[in-house]
């Protein structure tokens, strides 16, 4: 079996240059770009119930742009004033980046590390004194937490979005050669929306360990993943599998 058909699962990619062009080209793929899971920003009761106060804090922690959108539209719906003098640290240059949307940009408030857990910890430890909010989803890592709590860094989680299965009806796994997920939701995802399913000759791309885990616990195999020594993206890992797997 040679792959043609492959469901990924993510948003098209924005302008005219895909990141999976040279594969689509090469192999003349099919591919088809699905969420297959929704973010959903918990309500300004439930957060409430927390007992958090924001302007108690000096500091936020983002580690996705999920969290950097749920937050300010949170602070915003609650009429929260967001301090000028508020540091945020992200995991990325991406994130933190992308933070202009809601603040000016200014280096000297926005840190970020290389997208490694451990960089970003390193910077929050250079600035022990601050007060921390760890933006998160309701079912988040405790890497971060417990690296907090290692190097006693005063902070509390905020569980502020959720993510759920998306409804996949209209979409037939079973139609494709290999599926691709992002998240650990999204093999969760497909259990809910399809009782009963077997991978049977499907491959299965994950990106992350936690991902690749969620899949292999849910009884299923991991055929391709990333980061790993060679790659830390999805688009030239999948060309350089298909290279091998298409001869």
């Amino acid at each position: 079996m040679k792959i043609k058909k492959i469901l990924i699962s993510q948003p098209a990619p924005e302008g005219e240059k895909s990141p999976y062009a040279d594969a689509i080209k090469q192999f003349n793929l099919d591919i088809t770009f699905k969420k297959l899971i929704r973010i959903d920003r918990i309500t300004v009761k439930e957060f409430r119930q927390q007992r958090i106060h924001i302007p108690d804090y000096t500091a936020i922690i983002f580690t996705s742009r999920h969290a950097v959108d749920n937050f300010f539209s949170m602070a915003e719906e609650m009429r929260v004033q967001v301090s000028e003098k508020m540091k945020y640290f992200c995991t990325s240059e991406a994130i933190a980046l992308y933070l202009q949307k809601y603040v000016p940009y200014r280096k000297r408030k926005i840190f970020f590390g290389k997208s490694q857990v451990s960089d970003l910890v390193d910077l929050i430890r250079k600035h022990r004194e601050e007060k921390y909010i760890f933006i998160c989803t309701e079912n988040y890592q405790n890497d971060i937490p417990n690296l907090l709590n290692q190097h006693k860094v005063n902070h509390v989680c905020a569980p502020i979005y959720r993510t759920v299965p998306e409804n996949l009806e209209g979409v037939n796994i079973a139609d494709y050669h290999m599926v691709i997920f992002f998240s650990p939701f999204g093999i969760k995802s497909v259990v809910n929306n399809f009782p009963g399913f077997e991978q049977g000759n499907i491959l299965f791309g994950a990106y992350g360990d936690t991902t690749a885990k969620a899949i292999e616990e849910s009884g299923f195999k991991v055929h391709l993943k990333v980061p790993d020594e060679k790659f830390t993206s999805m688009p030239p890992a999948l060309l350089d599998f298909l290279l091998k797997f298409n001869k």
